[in-house]
């Protein structure tokens, strides 16, 4: 473990300088639980310009705050680091989020700032010792997400520690502490001060988590989803199932969908999974027999859109979002489509991310999965030239076979391209010989009947 020998040179390094050094925060916690962590920080009593005489090569990445990375050799995903901070106090957070000033403390001061008592242990590598001033090992044995000291006085220094909160406890499937979450829950708008790109980071990583339901059932318990997601909050109380034998709520089965995503899925895949029927409260209708939701994949994909703006996603990660929520529906009939349009469709960068959608929803509703079975054993038999052949015909064709430039072209080069995916036609001259007929029936004359 290559990081791992880095972090503890560093260590040593600063010791032999004459300097106090422990690993700090969230490696040591990841390594009490048995994980590897995905980087090693280092707290000291050296001030930053001391750190950067010890070691040759280093980035003021946070001076100012007494933080400053080391860069150690280079590996084939290139060069380690380690992140370096001085032992400090915060005077105060005034935009309840970053602290105006810091003072450099002693150890016991600096875990008594940190915002979780899992996060806030140090360990010695040299000697084996961890270093606990806050109760974190405890916690961590309990698998409590507990706030250090007095949680509103935690959360008013920084207001994103509210939803770290939540993201940790899905995250290790921790409970959270009565306090903590009490605190949470009182201060839960505050949450807005925060920037639009760090609230997405902490949902990505939330919505990553194998514990994802269980992440936006808290979101909810809490106050963060109706500050946060307001448009999923009227799912709760809306009813799945026929009137007469209701079979739960909407809710519900959002976070089954969820559940039955499995571990391993991207960001956009949760995400649309989440709000995949956030249409259906603004499409309930009702006949003596059902509820009906028509057009609620329409109406879902317009409010992923307003969502994904407010959060400041990637137009990747908008586009694919609002893609997968039109059409989480859309191949549930896949047997009896026609060939063009499930290639057309089985062509899309985002169709295994669709289909992983399709068989969680069905699940979560009780129904069959042979649909997405078609689909996959599909997409295993046909190649990339059946999905997405170049065009037997295109415009210069049309141009060269005396059709003048207009609106029809779509319409004639869209009926070829169909009836290619189809397989009824494999030639350019079948090609041309379908134009041909959808001209006669546009103008009720042939190209070849037309006056010289």
């Amino acid at each position: 473990m290559i990081e791992r020998d880095f972090a503890i040179e560093v260590v040593r390094r600063l010791r032999e300088a004459g300097y106090q050094a422990l690993w700090a925060g969230g490696c040591v916690r990841d390594e009490l639980l048995g994980l590897c962590p995905d980087d090693y920080d280092v707290a000291t009593d050296a001030r930053p310009e001391q750190v950067r005489q010890v070691f040759d090569r280093t980035v003021a990445i946070g001076a100012s705050f007494g933080v400053i990375e080391v860069i150690g050799p280079r590996t084939d995903a290139g060069f380690l680091t380690v992140e370096v901070a001085t032992f400090r106090s915060d005077v105060s957070y005034s935009d309840g989020r970053h602290p105006d000033a810091v003072v450099f403390s002693s150890a016991k001061e600096d875990a008594l700032r940190r915002d979780f008592t899992i996060n806030g242990m140090f360990f010695d590598p040299l000697a084996g010792e961890l270093i606990d001033y806050v109760g974190g090992k405890a916690d961590l044995e309990a698998r409590i997400v507990r706030a250090i000291g007095d949680p509103k006085v935690r959360f008013t220094e920084d207001k994103l520690r509210m939803l770290r909160a939540i993201r940790m406890a899905t995250r290790f499937d921790f409970a959270l502490d009565p306090a903590t979450a009490e605190a949470i829950r009182a201060m839960a708008a505050q949450i807005r001060v925060v920037s639009a790109e760090r609230i997405a980071e902490e949902l990505r990583k939330l919505l990553i988590s194998p514990h994802r339901a269980r992440g936006i059932r808290l979101l909810r318990e809490t106050g963060l989803a109706a500050e946060l997601l307001p448009e999923i909050m009227p799912m709760k109380g809306l009813p799945q199932g026929p009137p007469s034998a209701p079979t739960g709520d909407l809710w519900d089965h959002v976070l089954a969908v969820l559940e039955r995503l499995g571990p391993d899925v991207s960001f956009t895949l949760a995400f649309a999974a989440l709000l995949h029927d956030v249409g259906k409260p603004r499409s309930l209708a009702r006949t003596p027999e059902r509820y009906t939701f028509h057009q609620h994949e329409h109406i879902g994909r317009r409010l992923a859109s307003e969502i994904a703006l407010r959060l400041k996603l990637s137009n990747n990660e908008r586009e694919r979002i609002e893609w997968l929520v039109e059409r989480h529906q859309y191949l549930s009939d896949a047997p009896r489509m026609r060939r063009s349009k499930l290639k057309q469709i089985m062509s899309h960068p985002g169709i295994r991310e669709l289909l992983a959608l399709h068989r969680a929803d069905a699940l979560a509703s009780g129904h069959s999965t042979d649909h997405v079975d078609y689909c996959e054993h599909l997409l295993q038999k046909w190649s990339e030239a059946d999905l997405n052949p170049p065009p037997l015909l295109t415009g210069h064709d049309l141009m060269r076979h005396g059709i003048p430039r207009g609106p029809l072209y779509k319409k004639l080069l869209d009926a070829a391209w169909d009836a290619q995916l189809d397989g009824t036609i494999t030639t350019p001259e079948q090609a041309l010989e379908l134009v041909d007929r959808i001209m006669k029936e546009e103008t009720g004359e042939s190209k070849d009947d037309e006056p010289g």
